[in-house]
């Protein structure tokens, strides 16, 4: 996702400084990538040959739309069958109940107090809530990620002051809006009783095993229950009682630290003055010398109720604290909660969260607690396609007091290090999570990482090829073991499972092989967003940087896009792409498919990543013409023209 500055100040090898060994050292095996053939297919469903559903579904679904071709327009591209319709902009009124609904100004000069009742910057991760049983009446719950405060301010950052900072914390988090459709016209409704905005100081509650830890504590909240505001919101996920797992990214660049931090606070990626956002200048929260404990406070993934504005979010520790791109949930074989999340940074880990207990009918209310207990796993992928769950649990393997993890609370917080110390795989930039709807199989996006190879962190299995600026996805099937009944079974409480690549993504006339890949179809590279809808079509939505759309590897591949394909066969079309310097993110659909929801971040993104308040329109004048005030995020919906089902 949109790293937020964090391609500037990041280091180039990422933070991962763990001697975990690579495949090749674990397992002793020849590297053996599996790709996505008929054959392969079969293998990962748990047999060597077709047979029952594996041989029906690698016959293929049709991709019922004209493909789009690439661009380097500034305009939105659906195909002609299709149209898209804006809907939410950055500062457009999110329709809290007995509010005003102030309107967005052209020259970013809405007040602190207009932008708490606007749409925040940035959107990212969104879910859909269908209300009254109408596919096409719901809510939306949309991330805000990150603020270029280039833009966001009418002189951007050449003066500094408490009231930006407090105008900057606003436009992130969570937007809740309503929405109904009608005529094929989509519309945000205005006094909603659902619709609230959530920010960087919105009050918020902390549960499982870290809290009320000595480590969660500040003077503000002695008891270490009561964390303020979520922040640097990425993907998201939906549970199956209708709650929004919003998701803290990289939230260490909002801290400034010590010049020399602490180990741990360089595990995370903390350094002085973090990514720029000068937010410790006013606000001591951030400030890690000043409020050390504060930076423990964020990393979580954030429990919401969309259905009722009154509930405090809940940022579940039981999921660790690591950069978390998404928390997407399913059902494990005896009705558990399984969530599965990536640590987005290069050379770090794929979890997954089984609950203890089972899902139970009645919503939030009878379910408010299963997201607390239960068992944390980080992934290890073996070689010749095989991997296994390493739990991470306090005295386990290593995870002792001695080691330095005195309690499970300790482990959740120290989660990096926890699954360092267990030997996991470093992986290509762990992003989304999409789980099969038929079949169980579970899918996950590897953006990128340009820095494989170096240091001594070779090309393994998993992560087949070095210098890795085109990303790949990869993709498994949970199960018990080998010669075992129902072996990969796709129950996905698990404790291993098959792994194959789906795709290894590029262009195929780049000069270099390693920058070709092994798509069938449209080209694509960085694959970010992933999501399944309810027919089993794969969306793939990616995520080029601006400092490398349009050059070198990147210089056919145009804008970013979002793409679909059919996981049977690896059949990929181009469905869309986007307007000048932004990322596409951001995928949802209407429970009937009718519609599909997305994301336009940080269209007119500048290769700094930082807009210049003197030509806000240098590079994108998106969505509102040449006449608008500078370029704005948007939630847009897409639909058939004839009204039938997206994608077929």
């Amino acid at each position: 996702m949109g790293q937020g500055f964090g391609k500037a100040y990041e280091p180039e090898n990422g933070v991962n400084a763990a001697g975990n060994p690579s495949i090749h050292e674990v397992d002793g095996g020849r590297r053996h990538v599996l790709r996505c053939t008929s054959a392969a297919v079969a293998l990962l469903m748990g047999s060597h040959t077709l047979t029952g559903h594996a041989a029906t579904s690698a016959k293929g679904k049709p991709l019922g739309f004209t493909g789009v071709p690439v661009s380097s327009a500034d305009v939105l591209v659906v195909p002609p069958e299709y149209e898209a319709q804006v809907l939410y902009r950055w500062g457009d009124a999110t329709g809290i109940a007995g509010t005003a609904a102030p309107a967005f100004a052209a020259d970013a000069s809405n007040s602190v107090q207009e932008q708490l009742l606007q749409a925040g910057m940035h959107h990212d991760g969104m879910e859909y809530f269908p209300l009254d049983k109408n596919p096409r009446h719901g809510l939306l719950a949309i991330n805000h990620e990150y603020t270029d405060d280039g833009l966001l301010h009418s002189d951007g950052m050449k003066t500094w002051t408490a009231d930006k900072v407090r105008k900057s914390q606003a436009a992130h988090g969570v937007s809740i809006i309503e929405v109904v459709e009608r005529g094929g016209v989509w519309r945000v409704m205005p006094n909603s009783r659902y619709a609230r905005r959530i920010t960087a100081t919105t009050p918020m509650a902390f549960s499982g095993p870290a809290a009320g830890h000595a480590l969660l504590k500040t003077a503000a909240d002695p008891e270490g229950v009561r964390p303020l505001g979520t922040l640097n919101n990425c993907a998201a996920g939906q549970t199956p009682w209708g709650t929004f797992l919003t998701c803290e990214e990289n939230w260490n660049g909002y801290f400034s630290a010590q010049d020399k931090p602490t180990p741990d606070e360089l595990r995370y990626g903390l350094r002085s003055k973090g990514f720029g956002y000068r937010w410790h200048e006013f606000d001591e929260r951030f400030d890690a010398v000043k409020t050390p404990n504060e930076q423990n406070r964020f990393g979580w993934v954030v429990e919401i109720d969309p259905q009722d504005p009154t509930q405090t979010p809940v940022k579940r520790t039981a999921l660790g604290r690591i950069k978390h791109e998404g928390a997407t949930t399913t059902l494990s074989r005896d009705g558990r909660a399984v969530v599965y999340m990536g640590d987005d940074e290069r050379f770090e880990y794929v979890y997954k969260f089984v609950s203890r207990d089972k899902v139970k009918s009645g919503g939030y209310r009878a379910n408010r607690e299963l997201l607390d207990h239960g068992t944390l796993y980080v992934a290890r992928f073996d070689a010749q396609g095989y991997g296994r769950w390493l739990p991470l649990v306090h005295g386990e393997d290593g995870l002792t007091a001695a080691a330095g993890f005195a309690s499970q609370a300790e482990v959740v917080i120290k989660c990096r290090q926890a699954a360092d110390a267990v030997g996991a795989t470093k992986m290509d930039r762990p992003e989304w999570v999409a789980v099969h709807p038929n079949t169980g199989e579970v899918f996950l996006t590897l953006t990128n990482n340009s820095a494989r190879g170096q240091g001594g962190r070779m090309a393994d299995a998993s992560n087949p090829r070095n210098d890795n600026i085109m990303g790949h996805i990869i993709r498994w099937r949970e199960g018990k073991g080998q010669g075992g009944s129902g072996a990969f079974d796709g129950d996905a409480s698990a404790t291993e499972f098959r792994w194959m690549h789906f795709a290894l993504a590029g262009d195929p006339n780049a000069g270099k092989a390693e920058y070709r890949g092994s798509i069938k179809g449209d080209m694509y590279g960085s694959p970010d967003g992933l999501q399944f809808d309810a027919g089993g079509l794969l969306w793939i939505q990616t995520d080029v940087s601006t400092s490398a759309m349009h050059k070198g590897a990147y210089a056919n591949m145009g804008n970013n896009m979002m793409l679909c394909a059919d996981p049977a066969t690896g059949e990929t079309k181009r469905f869309l792409t986007g307007p000048a310097g932004c990322e596409i993110t951001g995928v949802t659909f209407t429970p009937d498919r009718r519609a599909v929801f997305i994301n336009i971040q940080h269209p007119g993104e500048t290769a700094s990543e930082r807009g210049d308040p003197a030509q806000p329109k240098a590079v994108s004048h998106w969505p509102d013409g040449p006449t608008g005030g500078r370029p704005r995020s948007a939630t847009v919906v897409i639909r058939r023209k004839d009204g039938g089902t997206v994608g077929t």
